[in-house]
């Protein structure tokens, strides 16, 4: 039902998803060590959406018929200069996620894969969002760093995330 090409795209996107949540996770840690755990929430978090998201492309590709070939993670970067640093990382990483899936869904379009492109409509949108969140967070992140009140305030407002799985498509 899927083609080959379009399977390994989607393989390979899930460990891209699975190296983010590792990737996130490695952030998350970094802040734990500062103890700013509300921050450090928030990338916990992120992790936890990521995984998610590898689930969701996993069995979307078992529902078409699509071999799934779990793909080698890297071991994500665990020194960071900064709190600064961190966020432009998450930004720059969520842009790169964006251009795969963007990508996947160019060749769906290509092959006439409309199951495809319709299940990955759903990831669009969260990129757009996702996207949007980090770029805010940098600069809230650049507004607060040298001040220590603002950064307390903005920890405590990263403690309030949840992790919301997504309902089922």
């Amino acid at each position: 039902m899927i083609s080959e090409k379009i399977a390994t795209l989607i393989n390979e996107q899930i460990a891209h998803e699975q190296y983010a949540a590792q990737y996130y996770l490695s952030m998350s840690a970094w802040f734990s060590g500062k103890d700013l755990d509300g921050i450090a929430n928030y990338f916990r978090v992120q992790s936890k959406e990521e995984l998610m998201h590898a689930d969701k492309m996993f069995d979307f590709l078992n529902d078409v018929g699509g071999e799934i070939i779990i793909g080698e993670i890297a071991k994500p970067p665990h020194e960071f200069e900064n709190a600064t640093d961190i966020f432009e990382k998450a930004l720059e990483h969520e842009k790169k996620v964006t251009r795969s899936i963007f990508n996947i869904v160019k060749n769906a379009n290509d092959e006439g894969d409309f199951a495809t492109t319709s299940f990955m409509q759903w990831f669009i949108n969260e990129q757009v969002e996702e996207e949007a969140s980090a770029s805010q967070y940098v600069t809230k992140i650049k507004m607060v760093c040298d001040n220590p009140s603002a950064l307390y305030l903005f920890d405590q407002e990263l403690s309030q995330r949840v992790f919301v799985p997504a309902a089922k498509a």
